[in-house]
């Protein structure tokens, strides 16, 4: 039984291939009127997973519902209330980017030919290629046919819009309105599926994420639940580091190697402050610990709590960094 709450839901999706299991027991939960990020490096299984979500791909095992209907068996009436951009968009190089997309609208059962003119020119001009409809797409840059994609993915009013890399080749201009274009399509209802491997533009697009790592689910939820599951660390500044150091230890905390630092206004011939870090749990109040710090003659010259970044918590559970920008 599907979750109505859900527009994408996968009870332990396998992908394997040979031996080697490229998407391993997936369970995604993807929120109805969410702009969800999959986000994870190259190679670790994002593409793989929306080709079985859409049926471009048969899984090995498990379970998709996708808008509340199992696939692939239900594919016939799903697919025409999901828009998709896989893998980079394919044109016709020699005609223009409005024919292309009158095209593709033509092939599409379900499309009205009365209204074809007027859908193909309002997709254009949501992605800002209305100046561009009649130049050959040959001569689009990588960027313009992204854009030319995401056109022909909101011919027709969606339920589900799949975006694959949707900001590949786009300058920051470029980035920045299909950023805001696909924001503006929650507000119609649709629910966003956006796989990214920019920690950037999930951060700024989405409200909610899953993080993917050799093929298996590490993390998901909202952004703010999963930055809630980034460890808080304690950071003091101190000319006193080894009774800083007891002090922590004293306390149950492990402070890590302590690293020098200059304090604002620091005297040229004043003693060293170092900067001592520790995790913090949730048992200790951070007023506590500068009592105690106080208590025992250390100078605390700074102090501050600090919570993990995204960025901080993605390279800790995929165990790589991420592309933060493009």
């Amino acid at each position: 039984m599907s979750d109505p709450s859900l527009a994408i839901e996968t009870r332990a999706l396998t992908k394997k291939f040979g031996k080697q299991t490229v998407v391993n027991e997936l369970y995604l939960s993807v929120p109805r009127g969410s702009v969800f990020g999959f986000l994870g490096p190259n190679g670790s299984g994002k593409t793989t997973t929306i080709r079985m979500l859409l049926g471009l791909a048969s899984a090995t095992g498990g379970e998709v519902n996708l808008l509340g209907e199992p696939m692939p068996r239900q594919l016939s009436g799903v697919l025409p209330r999901v828009g998709a951009l896989i893998e980079g968009p394919g044109f016709y190089p020699f005609l223009s980017g409005a024919a292309n997309l009158h095209r593709l609208d033509t092939a599409d059962r379900y499309a009205s030919g009365a209204t074809r003119r007027r859908r193909v020119a309002e997709a254009l001009d949501r992605v800002g290629l209305t100046n561009a409809a009649g130049k050959k797409v040959h001569a689009y840059s990588l960027g313009m046919k992204q854009r030319l994609g995401i056109a022909n993915a909101l011919l027709m009013p969606r339920e589900l819009i799949v975006l694959d890399e949707p900001t590949n080749g786009l300058d920051p201009q470029g980035t920045r309105e299909v950023r805001h274009l696909v924001r503006s399509l929650t507000e119609e209802g649709t629910t966003v599926f956006v796989s990214s491997h920019l920690l950037a533009e999930i951060e700024q697009m989405c409200t909610h994420a899953a993080v993917m790592r050799a093929g298996n689910l590490v993390a998901q939820g909202s952004l703010d639940e999963l930055r809630h599951a980034g460890q808080t660390r304690v950071r003091v500044v101190t000319p006193d580091v080894e009774s800083a150091e007891r002090v922590f230890r004293a306390l149950g905390l492990s402070p890590g190697h302590p690293e020098p630092t200059a304090h604002p206004g620091q005297l040229l011939d004043a003693e060293d402050d170092y900067a001592l870090e520790a995790p913090l749990g949730d048992t200790l109040a951070p007023d506590a610990i500068v009592a105690d710090l106080v208590a025992a003659g250390v100078r605390v010259r700074g102090f501050a709590v600090e919570r993990a970044t995204l960025e901080d918590l993605f390279v800790a559970l995929t165990g790589e960094g991420f592309d933060v920008a493009q």
